[in-house]
């Protein structure tokens, strides 16, 4: 059976102060507007330089190597996870426990997160058949948007 990531979000939001310092870190301002970022956001795959549009078209001031620094801090404190679809730019997204898969269009970048059980049930069967057990994995489907008139290819 695959777990879950560890989470030190545990389905609620890490955004007070107490909660920041409960997983070492210190609650700054920066640090507050990038989470609140991830947790508000309707697009849920996110790299820096998005973050750090986002962040100026609100008018919080704050530099780009700021936004870097803080997301390695969140990915490494638990809070954010990394990945590197086919673009090969980081993009996060918040930790929030459960296990999903990616499909990515190769043409617009769009990302969508699944969860399919039977794909799962095939990944442990084919490991037990081979003499594995599954700790964790990753799937990532490219492919190509069919949507004639897809919202996300301007982006």
């Amino acid at each position: 059976m695959i777990t879950d990531a560890p989470s030190f979000r545990q389905g609620r939001a890490v955004t007070t102060s107490s909660d920041l310092k409960t997983i070492g870190l210190k609650a700054t301002l920066p640090r507050l507007r990038i989470l609140e970022l991830f947790e508000k956001s309707a697009v849920r795959h996110l790299s820096a330089e998005d973050v750090y549009r986002m962040l100026s078209k609100d008018g919080t001031d704050t530099g780009l190597a700021t936004v870097y620094r803080v997301l390695t801090q969140f990915e490494q404190a638990g809070l954010l996870i990394r990945h590197h679809f086919e673009t090969g730019k980081a993009v996060f997204e918040l930790n929030q426990g459960g296990h999903h898969d990616h499909l990515v269009c190769v043409q617009c970048g769009h990302v969508e997160e699944f969860f399919d059980s039977e794909i799962e049930k095939r990944q442990e069967k084919i490991a037990k058949d081979r003499g594995f057990k599954i700790h964790d994995h990753s799937l990532h489907l490219y492919a190509d948007c069919t949507r004639q008139n897809c919202p996300h290819r301007s982006r």
